[in-house]
């Protein structure tokens, strides 16, 4: 990429699984993206705070722990208050309805187990082109 994407990946919650957002880190990484990734127990404060001062392009967000239905709702939340309007997509564990209902709620792209790394670096490309 001539002028890369920036990406934040970020792990809101108490979750202590970081490998797989290591991994599509890694593989963004090697498609041309900078990646910005925060580490483990991120609040929603911090998650927003890093994407204002990284100005990045996408913000994702990989949860494990079950509760990313309110994690990503605040994360929403504060994007809007602070006028962030930036695409968000989420990695981990999360049961169809919930991947419907996030997508309802705005979320760009929802990523399960299995989903392939070349797949997410596509979707997420194709989120980033339609927003310019």
């Amino acid at each position: 990429m001539q002028n890369p994407y920036r990406v934040l990946i970020a792990k809101p919650g108490l979750d202590g699984h970081d490998r797989g957002a290591k991994v599509v880190a890694r593989a963004l990484r090697d498609a041309g993206f900078e990646v910005i990734y925060t580490g483990l127990h991120q609040t929603p404060q911090m998650v927003v705070e890093a994407a204002v001062q990284e100005d990045v392009d996408i913000v994702g967000l990989s949860i494990l722990s079950g509760a990313h239905v309110p994690l990503v709702s605040a994360v929403q939340d504060l994007m809007k208050q602070r006028k962030v309007h930036k695409p968000i997509f989420v990695g981990g564990i999360i049961p169809p309805d919930d991947a419907k209902l996030l997508k309802g709620q705005g979320i760009a792209a929802v990523f399960g187990p299995g989903a392939s790394l070349s797949g997410i670096v596509d979707e997420i490309l194709r989120v980033l082109k339609r927003k310019s």
